[in-house]
């Protein structure tokens, strides 16, 4: 959210936490909000108990029908995060038929169309690395937000995809190895 939104909420806070319980009264939840400060990255909403996808939409909803509100920068309220370390397996180096090596963009607008990284998103670019000198196979590791509990990762651990006649694999790892060195990555 800008600045400016933030600011036109934060104005009438008492308001707006007023009316967010008013609503989630309404559905029964037993959740409450508790106040808004704004940090950094945006405004955060402070409740009484770890909330659920129903409640972060009905808070979303009324953040979003606020007047004077550009919606456009609005993004959605979301729990704490942390990051998932992954990697995808069984992908070619080389594009089949084109000679082009596989580039993080790809493996990007993969995982964007691929139905198992639904509402997945990357902490950073994926690296890829080469499996050995005489491999044309890489191993493409990823890191991705999740919820505490690892929900998405646990939903994403040991399922396979195609990416055109090669059946990649995701596994979980225990660190991003980060930009690999030198000698771990061959051309």
């Amino acid at each position: 959210m800008n600045l400016q939104n933030t600011n036109k909420i934060m104005a009438k806070s008492n308001i707006h936490i007023t009316n967010i319980n008013r609503l989630l009264k309404d559905v029964k939840s037993d959740v409450l909000a508790d106040f808004m400060y704004v940090d950094g990255k945006g405004m955060v909403i402070t409740t009484n108990k770890v909330t659920a996808n129903l409640n972060l939409n009905i808070i979303k909803k009324y953040i979003k029908n606020v007047n004077n509100i550009n919606m456009n920068k609005v993004l959605s309220p979301r729990l704490s995060q942390s990051k998932s370390y992954l990697k995808i397996l069984g992908i070619s180096y080389y594009i089949k038929d084109i000679n082009l090596l596989v580039i993080a963009d790809i493996i990007e607008r993969v995982i964007q169309t691929t139905h198992i990284f639904n509402n997945t998103v990357l902490t950073s670019q994926p690296h890829i690395i080469k499996a050995s000198p005489k491999s044309d196979m890489t191993v493409i590791c990823v890191n991705i937000w999740d919820s505490k509990s690892g929900s998405k990762t646990k939903s994403i651990i040991n399922r396979c995809f195609n990416i055109r006649c090669h059946i990649a694999t995701v596994q979980e790892t225990n660190i991003n190895p980060g930009i690999p060195q030198c000698k771990n990555c061959w051309k």
